[in-house]
């Protein structure tokens, strides 16, 4: 045996094959008919059979058989059937099985609800409404073991929202967008907004369509203590159609209820949002006041001091691919998307949605 190098590649943890302790049978028995300064040593066998040379020191162990030579003597051997035999009795007593695998009603519910973008957590959620669930209750953290080991027939890692990867922020130099005056900075926000214990604080941004699509784009508020939202189509990414949806809403509304829903708005320094005054001015005349809401501006390049607003866009784009043409997206359909954010499971609020959590904070605030 003049070569110990292995060219095969095995997958990390797995163990032997019954193929593969059959070689290291071989190995074994042809050590024992060289001269001992030919052998090889387990490193060597290891090397060979592409494995950890404390694998081959284990399966040795375990393998391990008296046998009789020809000279009716005793001698020290290894068997790849006892080895395997060994191997098999012991996987038996290594634990229940799958906790799904006879559960395929389950394991169906699931993946319908994972290839219709909902996250494995939505999915959980959703499926304990299912009988199916109550005869194999598992963990949120049992589901995503079994999508990284691939047991599921129709879902992988690949189809989960995040596409099983964590993205990489691209940093590059930026010219710094001078501060509109008199604008109000985030660290101006009052506590109650900081905090998130009461109702009527939001975090507006636009999403834009693709640099092949049309000028369309899509208005965002997202609401801090609920994480509710709203979504607008907008022919063009100006100030004054930011404008005429919030105008909209106040005639829609009522300006008494307006100032209640929106105490303040929290925006990025894009140009559609400069226009701070025109946004915080009624349209309705209600009484001596003149501020509708408070407009609150982040600092530049800081996305994360709007983590809900940016949270939601990402949830948006699992309907909405990066690069789409929002144009061709009818306002019913950005509805159903909305009702979609608004009604579906979310693990901050103990499995309630963003509907029902403001209906269980608006039942306690009210006396």
């Amino acid at each position: 045996m003049s070569y110990v190098h292995s060219t095969r590649r095995r997958k990390k943890g797995t163990h032997l094959l019954f193929e593969e302790r059959e070689e290291l049978e071989y190995l074994v028995r042809r050590n024992q008919t060289l001269p001992k300064r030919k052998r090889l040593s387990q490193r060597a066998m290891a090397a060979y059979l592409g494995v950890s040379p404390s694998t081959i020191c284990r399966e040795l162990k375990r393998g391990f058989v008296q046998i009789r030579n020809s000279q009716w003597e005793e001698v020290s051997d290894y068997s790849a059937h006892i080895g395997q035999k060994r191997h098999d009795e012991r996987a038996r007593n290594k634990g229940p099985g799958l906790a799904i695998g006879k559960n395929r009603a389950l394991a169906e519910c699931l993946e319908a609800f994972i290839l219709d973008h909902y996250s494995p957590y939505c999915a959980l959620e959703l499926a304990k409404k299912d009988s199916s669930y109550a005869l194999t209750p598992i963990s949120l953290r049992t589901l995503y073991h079994y999508i990284d080991q691939d047991l599921f027939l129709s879902i992988t890692k690949k189809d989960l929202p995040r596409k099983g990867k964590s993205s990489k922020r691209k940093y590059r130099r930026v010219r710094k967008r001078p501060r509109v005056g008199g604008a109000k900075s985030i660290l101006q926000r009052p506590v109650e907004a900081e905090d998130r214990q009461e109702l009527g604080h939001w975090e507006m941004d636009c999403i834009e369509s693709g640099k092949a699509g049309g000028r369309a784009v899509l208005l965002n508020l997202t609401e801090r203590c609920t994480r509710e939202s709203l979504l607008f189509k907008l022919p063009s990414q100006r100030g004054e159609q930011v404008l005429s949806v919030l105008d909209g809403l106040e005639r829609k509304m009522g300006a008494k209820c307006f100032r209640e829903t929106f105490k303040s708005i929290t925006v990025d320094n894009g140009s559609e949002f400069l226009d701070w005054k025109a946004m915080e001015k009624f349209v309705i005349n209600y009484g001596r006041l003149s501020k509708r809401t408070s407009v609150y501006y982040c600092h530049p390049y800081h996305s994360w001091e709007r983590g809900s607003n940016e949270q939601t866009n990402g949830v948006i784009r699992y309907f909405i691919p990066k690069g789409s043409d929002i144009s061709r997206y009818s306002r019913e359909a950005v509805k159903q998307i909305q009702d979609r954010l608004n009604t579906m499971p979310r693990r901050i609020h103990d499995g309630r949605s963003a509907a029902e959590e403001r209906a269980r904070r608006e039942k306690i605030s009210t006396p």
